[in-house]
């Protein structure tokens, strides 16, 4: 069975840090390119982050370049997003989600991922 568990969400005040983590099994990790969206209330689904099987390529959305990393362990079957400088406008369920895109293919950040979390909350506020 294959199953994406995001955790690492949480209530922080403008500014701060959090890292998101996503544990997948089911599947080896480094066949597969990883996203991580968001949404927010009201709002559509947004792409923030890929990055590619191998680790080596990754893009980022404009609003979140410069603050947020994405990473991927696949010894440890896990991706991260480091996420810094947060700012109220983050506060959104984040999400992540695996694809089987090809050696070193790094996915748009529409791509119709196969494989989602159920999500974790992130809420940016004093």
């Amino acid at each position: 069975q294959i199953l994406l568990v995001e955790s690492g969400g949480g209530l922080v005040q403008p500014g701060g840090s959090l890292r998101l983590s996503c544990v997948v099994s089911g599947f080896n990790l480094r066949y597969y390119s990883i996203g991580w969206f968001r949404q927010a209330p009201g709002k559509e689904r947004e792409g923030i982050s890929c990055i590619s099987d191998t680790g080596g390529s990754s893009n980022y959305a404009d609003s979140v370049k410069g603050r947020f990393t994405i990473s991927k362990d696949n010894a440890k079957n896990t991706a991260y997003l480091q996420m810094n400088s947060l700012k109220p406008e983050d506060t959104a369920v984040y999400y992540c989600a695996a694809h089987r895109t090809g050696t070193d293919v790094l996915p748009p950040l529409t791509w119709k991922f196969n494989f989602w979390g159920q999500g974790t909350q992130v809420t940016i506020s004093s």
